[in-house]
Order: C-alpha cells, then sequence, then structure tokens
C-alpha cells in the first residue's frame, strides 16, 4: 500500500511538470526568429549598385539639373529593439530630411542616441554618392550576434522623397553568419513630399503619410514618373550585396569606401523596358476654309506629351481633317 502510494505522489509530480512545460511553452512568441548565437562578429563588405538607366526607366529620365544618381549610402548593424524605417510607419525627422535633400546629420543623431540608450546599434555605416543612374559604390560593416539587422537608405537624385533601401536584414542564421546576401532594391516613398516626377518642386505632405512602394500602377496618375500601366511590375532600380569577409582576410577597422563608376556594362541596366508614346487630347476644330458654294474643309490637332522609347507605342497622327460648309461664306 504503502508503495502505491509513492507511485501515485510521483504521477502527480510528473503530471505537475509537464502541465507547467506546456504552460511555458505556450508563451512563447508564436513566429518569432530564434536567437543569434553566431561565434565571434561577422564583418561584411557591402556593395550597392545603382540600376537607374534610361532603357530601364525611360519615362522622364533626368539627363541634367541634376542627372540621375545616387546619394551616400546610411546604415547600421542594429538589434530588433531599433527601426530605421518601415513599410507602412511613419518615418522619422532625421529618415525626413535624409529621403528629401540628402542631409544626414539628424538620422546620424537619431541612431547614436538608439545606440546610447537601449544600446540597440552595434555599428553605423557609409558609402560614397554614384554620380550616376548606374553604378557601384562599397564599404563594409560589422554585425555582432545581438545585433545581427541591417538596415540602410540610398537617396534617389533628383526625387520629392524617394529611396531604396532594407529594413532589418538578418545576417544570422541561427548559430552561424550567413556567408552571403543579395537583394534587388525598390522604389519607395517617405510619405512627406506629394511630388509626382523626379523634379517636382517642394510641397509637403499634410498630415505627413506612411512610407509606401512605389509599383509601376501606384501612385495612379500618368504624370508619377515611375508610373508604367502595361507593366505587371517595376524592374529593380539597384540591388545590393552583402558578402562575408572570411576570417583569413583580416580587417583592422573601418574600410574607406569605394566607389567604382559603371555604365551600361552593367549587364542588368540594358534591360529595354517599352515607353508609349502619350499626346493630348484634340483641340477644337477651326474655321472652316473654302470658296462659297463648294465643300470646305477645318482640322484639329494635337501635340505629344511623351516620346516613345524601347519599341513603345509609336505617336498617331497630330493633325486631323475633315469637310465642312464654309463659315461666313460672301
Amino acid at each position: 500500500m504503502e508503495n502505491l502510494m509513492r507511485v501515485c505522489r510521483s504521477c502527480r509530480a510528473v503530471g505537475t511538470l509537464l502541465l507547467t512545460a506546456l504552460s511555458w511553452s505556450s508563451c512563447l512568441p508564436v513566429g518569432e526568429e530564434a536567437v543569434c548565437t553566431a561565434p565571434g562578429l561577422g564583418r561584411y563588405t557591402i556593395s550597392f549598385t545603382g540600376k537607374w538607366s534610361q532603357t530601364a526607366f525611360p519615362k522622364q529620365y533626368p539627363l541634367f539639373r541634376p542627372p540621375a544618381q545616387w546619394s551616400s549610402l546610411l546604415g547600421a548593424t542594429h538589434s530588433s529593439d531599433y527601426s530605421m524605417w518601415k513599410k507602412d510607419e511613419y518615418v522619422s525627422n532625421g529618415v525626413r530630411d535624409f529621403a528629401e535633400k540628402g542631409e544626414a546629420w539628424e538620422l546620424m543623431k537619431e541612431i547614436e542616441a538608439a545606440g546610447e540608450k537601449i544600446q540597440s546599434v552595434h555599428s553605423v555605416f557609409s558609402a560614397s554618392a554614384i554620380p550616376s543612374g548606374t553604378g557601384q559604390t562599397s564599404t563594409q560593416l560589422e554585425a555582432h550576434s545581438r545585433h545581427s539587422l541591417v538596415s540602410f537608405l540610398v537617396r534617389i537624385v533628383p526625387s520629392p522623397d524617394w529611396f531604396v533601401g532594407v529594413d532589418s536584414i538578418n545576417l544570422c542564421e541561427g548559430n552561424r553568419w550567413k556567408e552571403q546576401v543579395t537583394l534587388d532594391l525598390f522604389p519607395y516613398d517617405a510619405g512627406t513630399d506629394s511630388g509626382f516626377t523626379f523634379s517636382s518642386p517642394n510641397f509637403a505632405t499634410i498630415p505627413q503619410d506612411t512610407v509606401t512602394e512605389i509599383t509601376s500602377s501606384s501612385p495612379s496618375h500618368p504624370a508619377n514618373s515611375f508610373y508604367y500601366p502595361k507593366l505587371k511590375s517595376l524592374p529593380p532600380i539597384a540591388r545590393v550585396t552583402m558578402v562575408r569577409i572570411k576570417k583569413r582576410q583580416r580587417v583592422f577597422g573601418p574600410t574607406p569606401p569605394v566607389m567604382v563608376r559603371m555604365g551600361n556594362e552593367i549587364e542588368d541596366s540594358l534591360l529595354e523596358t517599352p515607353l508609349d508614346c502619350e499626346v493630348s487630347l484634340w483641340s477644337s476644330w477651326g474655321l472652316c476654309t473654302g470658296p462659297c458654294g463648294k465643300t470646305g474643309a477645318k482640322s484639329r490637332t494635337r501635340y505629344i506629351h511623351l516620346q516613345p522609347a524601347n519599341n513603345g507605342t509609336p505617336c498617331p497622327e497630330l493633325e486631323e481633317e475633315t469637310a465642312c460648309e464654309p463659315d461666313n461664306c460672301i
């Protein structure tokens, strides 16, 4: 009998432990990423490649004052406690200044404050500007197991408040550092300026909007510089590649940014996006002219808004004539 009671007490103890374990596991966040346990520091070369060519993006392509180009790249490695920018959320004053004017001072102060206050930023990195739409710039970054996320911004120049970048890309996978990460980049609107075209004058968005991705059909306005309604999606306007630096490649402190100018020899920039001709509405019919007692003629005209490119639909006739009875015949 005594042995039976001991067995029952043991069963109750095991049951209690099992219930405790089950209740604890049910409290774990669903879908949360595994904690990074990669040893040491993750050191990477980050290369940003601009693919903003006139053949890939022919509509309103900026050729001068200023021509198409990219600002300097500014980024940070950080923990999940920090966010530089996020789609569908409002940007900070620092990101606004960077996206609208390319000014990094306020954003740098925000990153520094986040690092000091909650220890959420491990390092800051930057790469030099690219003075053309196609080209490449690179630098190095360093990540830590507690700060394995990467975010950065590059402003599209000229533009109202458009940029490309990445938000909290994880360089860690469980107990190891990823060897390489490559991402195609697409344009975003910071939600602080309402301009539709690359060269739009400053027109603040009031109230401020959230960050939205610019697509071939959104904003749905023919004047928009990225509006290509016949395309399912825009071609990538840039690409970023982060390659891990092997241990045998010893790195002594930060490496100065390296910028390599590249033209249309970049293979991806040879993509040709068809651009259809766009014309105005017809003007009013002109006066009917001709001799009395005979059929006269009148005409109307329209003009070209946008020249076709890359085998896009050619322009239609710009003048039309029709028969009529002469006006004020004498």
